[in-house]
């Protein structure tokens, strides 16, 4: 019987958790969650002492924002190790963060619906 096959990133080169993370279990900031958006400071420091893994957290964010979520996606890493690498990076000074807007204070979706329709009978 073969064993299953190895996919890419999942299997190959298997790290300990508290290896990535430095052997910490928990952030060092509580505010950190999975919908937390993590963006690029404007001066960041140089990315020295830093691992791998923190290092790839810092190329996703060079162009833009993502969410952790989407950084953990990305990684293939769980969200709890992630949170950890974020809050050290946040500490550091590499990365910047901050809480998605909230529901309350979006527009409202009626309205929305209300000004695309009369953009769209402006166009005709």
């Amino acid at each position: 019987m073969n064993p299953p096959p190895r996919r890419p990133g999942r299997d190959a080169g298997l790290v300990r958790p508290s290896t990535i993370t430095g052997g910490r279990t928990a952030p060092s900031r509580n505010t950190i969650d999975h919908a937390t958006l993590v963006l690029p400071p404007t001066n960041p420091p140089e990315p020295t002492h830093l691992g791998p893994e923190q290092l790839r957290v810092l190329r996703l964010c060079e162009p833009g924002v993502l969410s952790a979520a989407e950084i953990s996606a990305h990684l293939d890493l769980p969200i709890s190790v992630l949170t950890i690498l974020i809050s050290n990076l946040k500490d550091s000074g590499h990365v910047t963060t901050r809480s998605p807007v909230p529901p309350a204070a979006l527009p409202d979706r009626q309205l929305l619906e209300e000004v695309l329709s009369g953009l769209r009978r402006l166009r005709t």
